[in-house]
């Protein structure tokens, strides 16, 4: 996942302005260097990327791109942001491309480079990879710079290993049924005499919703500070491991007083390997005992389930 953004900018094919100078000293280690000469016209174009021209290191195809102006939220000040991105044409849907690398600020004066390393797992999901808020732009230009000289600047990357491996790819096949008499939500009650002497948590009696047993379970007080409510599948023995059950739940505490019962609702998965799912702040336990809302009437509750086997999936 990206943590830095473009700001309304099209993805370009090559930066603007730039030199390229690409090395490959002895060992596995590839340096790019990426010279940006009138860099000062570069940020008066504004927040953005710039990308340099895709060259090749290590077996696959790479870009560096730069944002002269980023910010960061809630903070006015503009920094330089540099990233490295996998090029498309070595992106590729079975495998990950994983790379640990230097990104670099060269010192045009005393070879005292900002320098960043990072490691990364380059795949489908997750091209690019770098460092948001490299460094403030004031203390980059700030003069005499050893960073921006005669209006140039150079960035670069080195690879320090880069490898590759097959994605480990699992994909999930989802049908939803059409709604139908055969797949209506079936509804039970659960009332509870004494809410105190509640164990924590508390199990409803079982109950059978498309050929399943189930249970409403309720935590009293499982922080301390609220009520917590979950729907959970009994027994799973005819359901094989790589499938699961779409149900659609609503669990709601009645309003005995005032009909404004407190609902959730949700349509989640349930297998061998999850069989419960529910709320865990479904409730602070200021609103539940107040009298007025009429939730608990002395020591008395009253929960409901409304549940529905809607669909299927089948993990491959």
């Amino acid at each position: 996942m990206g943590n830095s953004s473009s700001r309304g900018r099209s993805k370009p094919r090559q930066g603007h302005g730039s030199k390229v100078a690409p090395s490959s000293p002895a060992g596995e280690q590839t340096i790019f260097k990426w010279s940006i000469d009138g860099f000062s016209s570069l940020i008066d174009k504004g927040a953005g990327w710039t990308y340099s021209r895709v060259f090749e290191a290590m077996g696959h195809n790479w870009c560096l791109k730069l944002n002269p102006r980023d910010k960061k939220s809630g903070d006015d000040k503009e920094y330089v942001s540099l990233r490295l991105e996998l090029a498309n044409s070595s992106v590729k849907p079975d495998t990950v491309v994983n790379a640990s690398f230097k990104l670099l600020i060269y010192d045009q004066s005393f070879g005292k480079h900002s320098e960043h390393e990072v490691s990364h797992s380059f795949q489908t999901a997750s091209t690019s990879s770098g460092i948001p808020w490299m460094i403030s732009l004031r203390k980059l230009k700030k003069q005499p710079s050893t960073f921006l000289r005669n209006n140039g600047c150079v960035f670069g990357v080195e690879f320090l290993k880069v490898t590759t491996s097959k994605a480990n790819t699992t994909s999930e096949t989802l049908f939803v049924q059409k709604a139908s008499i055969f797949n209506e939500a079936k509804t039970y009650t659960w009332d509870i005499e004494d809410f105190f002497a509640l164990k924590n948590p508390g199990y409803s009696p079982e109950f059978e919703v498309g050929g399943y047993k189930w249970n409403i379970i309720m935590y009293p007080s499982r922080d301390g500070n609220h009520l917590s409510l979950y729907l959970k599948l009994k027994k799973t023995n005819d359901l094989p491991m790589d499938t699961a059950n779409l149900v659609e739940l609503t669990l709601y505490v009645k309003d005995q007083e005032n009909g404004k019962h407190r609902k959730g609702t949700g349509r989640c998965q349930f297998a061998k390997n999850t069989r419960t799912w529910g709320w865990t702040k479904f409730i602070s336990l200021e609103d539940f005992k107040d009298s007025g809302n009429g939730y608990l009437v002395k020591t008395k509750c009253c929960v409901v389930a409304e549940v529905a086997i809607v669909g299927s999936s089948k993990m491959e």
